[in-house]
């Protein structure tokens, strides 16, 4: 079932530009706001064997703790 949101006190600049840029997609702020968190929330595609394989190749890995190391720094960077 569906579900009512708001949000509550958005400052007007933020709101200026939704409203500029769901005319610009031809949509309602209603239409431009659901665009939005859809997009924000899809899911991702997992990725087939060879995709990781060919990620690992590109990145020259040559072991797992090489990559262990990679995963860490970017949660890191978080």
């Amino acid at each position: 079932m569906p579900v009512n949101l708001s949000i509550k006190n958005a400052p007007d600049d933020i709101v200026s530009r939704l409203r500029a840029r769901a005319e610009h997609n031809h949509r309602s702020l209603q239409g431009e706001l659901l665009a939005i968190l859809e997009e924000a929330v899809k899911k991702e595609p997992a990725l087939s064997v060879e995709e990781v394989l060919q990620e690992v190749s590109r990145l020259g890995l040559q072991s797992g703790s090489e990559s262990a190391d990679l995963i860490r720094a970017d949660r890191d960077a978080r």
